[in-house]
């Protein structure tokens, strides 16, 4: 993934850490189709599935912290390579936290199963802005093995299409509110997830800004569309 190091061996951990974060996104990936299929499907099943394979996208999360450690100990990088090893830390922190969303969005599906009070209400907008988000996060990893800017800067234009949805659903859980008060409790549930896949769209946007911050060393965080694009033209 980065370029060649003068240090053969460093240069082989690099992509050694950069592998485990790859295997860390396919994990969380998987978290994400669990989670649509139990919400699709209303299954308890495949949502235990998703709270347990939390335990194992924490403990990669710690392994992969404890490499970048002792690589920046022994190694003590600069320019590019500091540069890569400090978004791959952020990267792994919001890979991470999307488990987090996933297995949330999975316990709150389990949560309206008991109830059994939200399938009058419209999942399937749901369905679609997670299908966004899954995506989207996909298309943040396949940036990330690539390091490629001009996929990243898709990811950033495409994260608004995710708040549109989410924007919409609110509203349409408004209107139902508003007409039959008993929907209240199930409303609020389905606004509970919709939250969720939102935030799983904001972290693959954390992502593709992380890799602009590797190849271009600009920090785009809180940056305008123009901003953004005019750091990527500079050499």
């Amino acid at each position: 993934m980065p370029d060649k190091h003068l240090s053969t061996q460093f240069d082989s951990e690099l992509n050694g850490v950069s592998s485990r974060v790859m295997e860390l996104g396919g994990l969380v990936e998987s978290q994400i189709r669990q989670a649509i299929y139990a919400l699709s499907q209303f299954s308890s099943e495949a949502a235990d599935q998703v709270i347990d394979t939390e335990v194992r996208v924490n403990g990669l999360e710690v392994e992969i912290d404890r490499e970048l450690s002792s690589i920046i100990a022994r190694r003590q990088p600069t320019a590019r390579d500091l540069r890569l090893l400090i978004a791959i830390s952020k990267t792994t922190a919001n890979l991470e936290r999307v488990g987090d969303e996933a297995e949330k969005i999975a316990r709150m599906v389990k949560s309206i199963i008991e109830s059994g009070s939200a399938r009058a209400l419209p999942s399937t907008d749901l369905r679609v802005a997670a299908e966004l988000a899954s995506g989207l996060l996909r298309k943040a990893l396949d940036a990330f093995a690539r390091l490629d800017t001009a996929m990243a800067l898709s990811i950033l234009k495409e994260d608004d299409l995710i708040d549109r949805e989410f924007d919409g659903f609110v509203r349409k859980l408004i209107t139902y509110m508003m007409e039959d008060p008993r929907t209240i409790s199930a409303s609020l549930d389905l606004l509970f997830l919709a939250r969720a896949i939102e935030r799983i769209g904001d972290h693959a946007k954390n992502i593709a800004e992380f890799i602009i911050y590797i190849v271009k060393g600009a920090d785009v965080r809180h940056a305008s569309m123009e901003q953004i694009e005019s750091a990527l033209q500079s050499q």
